[in-house]
């Protein structure tokens, strides 16, 4: 499967926003990863749809919008007018086949994603019901800049099974959290494909030779 890097804006230069994305499609990056917290599910506020619409014309790669909300089947149709093309829900905050009709009846890509602490299991009926990307957090959301978790490994590599087992082997399976120079080799043998990444690509001196790195 091709491995695909989705750099985090959460580590941009928020004075710079436009700008930023515009470097990351000229960087070889696949996706703009767009992690929006609302203060409630996660404690830090971060950036709404206004911001998805002001970073869509600088860039024609697609928006991959992580809602880390309270109550998200509110914001779907925000962020799918403001030119979001996958929206990514939570498990712990909603009925996922239910929000994912929603986000459907948008015409925009649907993922659902889990925090550490929730059994991967709690993703499989996503599988079933017709997903285009599933995200595993390998940190705890609301920071950027911590460490991988390692039990997430054994979590990717379980949906990858269910996936195969499923009918759905080549559904693609994000990782968002810690995943640097130094341990996406794992990430990507485990069965993750698309891995998010913050401050590995915003820190470097080089993002386009980062991004080629963490392409395993």
């Amino acid at each position: 499967m091709k491995i695909k890097i989705a750099p985090s804006i959460l580590s941009a230069d928020f004075a710079r926003l436009g700008e930023e994305v515009a470097l990351l499609e000229r960087c070889g990056a696949d996706y703009i990863h767009c992690d929006v917290m609302d203060g409630n599910f996660v404690p830090p506020i971060t950036f709404g749809a206004q911001a998805v619409r002001a970073v869509r014309p600088h860039t024609k790669l697609p928006l991959d919008c992580h809602l880390m909300v309270l109550h998200p089947e509110t914001h779907i149709e925000d962020f799918a007018k403001a030119g979001a093309d996958l929206i990514t829900v939570h498990a712990e905050a909603c009925d996922l086949l239910e929000l994912f009709k929603q986000i459907e009846g948008f015409g925009v890509k649907k993922s659902a994603v889990i925090n550490p602490e929730t059994d991967v299991e709690r993703l499989f009926p996503a599988v079933d019901g017709g997903a285009d990307m599933l995200l595993l957090m390998s940190v705890h959301p609301g920071w950027g800049g911590q460490k991988f978790i390692p039990e997430t490994l054994k979590k990717i590599e379980a949906l990858r099974n269910y996936c195969e087992k499923h009918g759905r082997p080549d559904l693609d399976i994000e990782v968002d959290g810690g995943i640097t120079e130094a341990n996406v080799k794992d990430v990507i043998a485990a069965g993750a494909n698309v891995i998010v990444a913050g401050s590995a690509v915003f820190g470097s001196a080089d993002p386009t030779q980062t991004i080629r790195k963490l392409r395993g």
